[in-house]
């Protein structure tokens, strides 16, 4: 099982200190999964531009392909005035619009207040489920109270972040068993 890490900003430190837990965490609960980070600001994006995903190379066919090739795929964003950031959008848009099906997707989110909870139901799950994304419906939200010098320091928001790790994973592969038992069936 592949799954991806997809840090969605270009500043900041708390999606990807959230981030960085998720992904230590699916390592140590599920070590025979295959597991990476993908931090935007580590890379030179293109802007989107129409073709297909496969036409870009460097840093933006990287990323896009390893999206691809993921079965799950573990979204963490800020929120930056009451939306998603365009970073994170312009991944969207490089990627076909059936880019998540088969895929489980779930979110973890960043905000400065608790005002910006449901920015992730109003945004970012409708084009999570018009790419085809199988998601996990309960995702985890992350207030600035609860990040002390790069680190998270509520129990409680660890715990969560390690259940939807779980949900993640257990949801993957009861996907994937679906889909053998439907293939062998059809005999493809």
């Amino acid at each position: 099982m592949k799954i991806v890490g997809l840090s969605g900003s270009i500043i900041g430190s708390k999606t990807k200190t959230a981030m960085n837990y998720a992904i230590k965490s699916v390592a140590k609960i599920y070590p025979d999964a295959e597991v990476g980070l993908i931090d935007l600001a580590d890379y030179d994006i293109q802007f989107s531009d129409g073709r297909n995903y496969l036409e870009y190379d460097g840093d933006t066919g990287y990323v896009t392909k390893a999206i691809m090739e993921a079965d799950a795929i573990i979204i963490g964003t800020p929120i930056f005035q009451a939306s998603i950031p365009a970073t994170l959008k312009n991944i969207f848009d490089l990627l076909p619009i059936n880019a998540f099906q088969d895929k489980v997707v779930s979110i973890i989110v960043t905000a400065g207040s608790a005002k910006h909870f449901l920015i992730a139901e109003q945004q970012l799950k409708p084009i999570l489920a018009y790419m085809k994304a199988k998601m996990v419906q309960s995702y985890v939200f992350i207030e600035e109270k609860d990040f002390y010098r790069r680190e998270i320091k509520d129990d409680d928001v660890l715990f969560r972040i390690d259940r939807l790790v779980e949900d993640t994973v257990i949801l993957t592969k009861t996907y994937a068993k679906i889909r053998e038992e439907n293939e062998a069936i059809y005999d493809f």
